[in-house]
């Protein structure tokens, strides 16, 4: 065992290298971050000066993989927000009255006039003149109802309807709220992880807490303020319907209508529908441009149903204003000209070329469903981030140092072969974490500094077992052969049953405990390796020099 074939030698000192190399970018950490920052801001929007010359900080042949840093490393921002599903319920509500209004106009005869009422929220209530064609006016609505797409929800249907005197009320049944909240979560999970994705942010902490909450964590980000300024937009964008325009906030809207305030004429708001023709959610790009004086825009484009929902609008009303609504503010109510087939059109308005590029990227990421609201907000400074770093250092140091110290005085010569090894470990640590592109946290220093102790582990065996086999009156070579053969199995075993913890943290925890569980799992991998492949190799190639007739372990 002692004599390793010259090809898994190379292999196993290349396997070190490059696990090296790919660690040492972490050496010079801030000089890498601005060489990958400027590479990819010349990539996005072309070289500057001060672009060059962060990107000759680094050398672009050399590996320049680092590992990212979490909130509790790197300072940022944490937010707490709660999602209010309910407003999706009076959304569908207000999108279903047309459908409902058409549905029974063809049935005047028997069910008379078709008057929308007040309602609470979630319901809508329709009243009829005739009482008696509620059963036929029933069956109609009834008629809406789709199928409930989820696994719970199999076999009942989305709306719930029923008659109260001369009312009809439409409610979403039970089943199709419970799948609505989870449509509207994770449409929100997803919207707000590629807004801040569209900033550059790294490695964001997004995920679901509860029924109706989202945990959000940004390294990096000056403050929560600034976070919120990223995802607390809602914009929710609409296209509606113009019924009259006023100067008088409290003019009565009607029934069906709603008031909104105009974005950039003080004093002037405007009476709409309240069904929007088309939505956000039909938007599937939209790019800053200029209109046709020069001045910033941003140019939109529907999805097929969109579009056609948006090219029938105009058709069917030519010469009457439209309004483009924005988070409850008019940001454009231009005068339909002609049809306006394809389904693309242009925002307006007094915008900087700043406001119209924001603007983009937050249609472009998507409308939230429904709003927020902030439950918790901290911001951390990288000042705390940056004791969190000294204090896992030195945690490391000390952990790494008694260690070394143990190692040495308890074997001698083969505590200094697991010494090197522990050093080579850490390094390959760093070096998978830089791969693979993982988050480091302060739990995840913790993770490191229990592999440093865990690390010589496998060596403890072996070298014990070793000691066992010298008992024997073996040879030195016969021993170490022995030894590491003996022990194998035992090093195998344990460490199986810790990757397998460190697995299930992994995929049943979150934040901080993921964070501790990566270090560990990767730490479990190159302990075994280095254990095994690195000191063995040492070892061998100690006693291939000096050939001693015995050996003291």
């Amino acid at each position: 065992m002692l004599q390793i074939d010259l090809w898994k030698r190379l292999l196993v000192w290349a396997t070190v290298i490059v696990g090296l190399a790919l660690a040492s970018p972490n050496l010079f950490y801030n000089r890498v971050e601005a060489h990958n920052d400027a590479v990819a801001a010349i990539e996005e929007s072309g070289a500057t000066a001060e672009r060059e010359a962060a990107r000759a900080g680094w050398p672009d042949w050399l590996p320049s993989g680092l590992v990212n840093l979490g909130l509790d490393l790197r300072g940022g921002a944490h937010l707490l927000a709660e999602v209010k599903v309910a407003e999706v319920y009076q959304s569908r509500m207000e999108a279903l009255w047309p459908d409902v209004r058409d549905i029974l106009r063809g049935e005047r005869d028997s069910v008379g006039t078709i008057r929308l009422q007040p309602s609470p929220p979630g319901e809508l209530r329709v009243r009829i003149s005739e009482p008696d064609g509620m059963a036929r006016a029933l069956e109609l609505v009834r008629g809406l109802a789709r199928p409930v797409v989820s696994m719970t929800g199999a076999g009942t249907t989305d709306l719930q309807v029923a008659g109260e005197g001369s009312d009809i009320v439409v409610r979403l049944s039970e089943a199709e709220q419970q799948a609505t909240d989870d449509r509207t979560m994770q449409q929100s999970l997803e919207i707000i992880r590629r807004r801040i994705d569209e900033v550059g942010t790294r490695e964001p902490t997004i995920q679901r807490q509860g029924a109706d909450r989202i945990l959000i964590q940004v390294p990096g980000v000056g403050s929560a303020a600034e976070l919120k300024a990223i995802i607390g937009t809602t914009a929710q964008l609409t296209f509606q319907g113009v019924v009259s325009r006023t100067s008088n906030p409290d003019t009565s809207a009607g029934v069906g209508n709603e008031i909104m305030p105009s974005q950039d004429e003080e004093g002037v708001f405007y009476v709409l529908e309240q069904a929007p023709v088309v939505t956000g959610e039909e938007l599937v790009d939209a790019q800053p441009a200029f209109d046709q004086n020069g001045q910033p825009a941003v140019n939109f484009r529907f999805n097929p149903s969109g579009a056609r929902k948006f090219g029938d609008y105009t058709a069917a009303n030519i010469g009457s204003p439209f309004a483009i609504v924005l988070d409850g503010e008019v940001i454009s109510a231009p005068v339909i000209q002609s049809h306006i087939p394809g389904g693309s059109g242009i925002i307006t308005g007094n915008f900087t070329v700043e406001q119209s590029t924001n603007l983009a990227v937050l249609l472009r990421a998507g409308a939230l469903p429904a709003g927020m609201d902030f439950l918790e907000e901290r911001t951390i400074g990288p000042e705390l981030g940056q004791d969190s770093i000294e204090a896992g250092k030195l945690a490391t140091a000390v952990a790494f140092i008694a260690v070394l110290g143990f190692m040495w005085a308890s074997y001698g010569l083969f505590g200094l072969f697991a010494n090197i090894a522990l050093i080579i470990n850490i390094g390959l640590i760093f070096g998978l974490l830089s791969l693979v592109g993982a988050t480091l946290t302060l739990p995840g220093i913790a993770g490191i500094v229990l592999t440093v102790g865990m690390a010589v582990d496998a060596n403890v065996l072996v070298f014990e077992r070793i000691r066992e086999e010298l008992k024997t009156a073996r040879g030195p070579a016969r021993a170490i052969e022995l030894g590491y053969e003996k022990a194998l199995s035992a090093i195998v075993d344990a460490n199986i049953t810790t990757f397998l913890t460190a697995t299930i943290l992994y995929v049943m925890g979150s934040g901080p405990v993921r964070g501790f569980a990566i270090t560990l799992g990767l730490g479990i991998l190159t302990s075994v390796f280095t254990a095994i492949f690195v000191t063995r190799l040492l070892v061998s190639m100690w006693f291939a020099r000096r050939r001693p007739k015995s050996i003291e372990v």
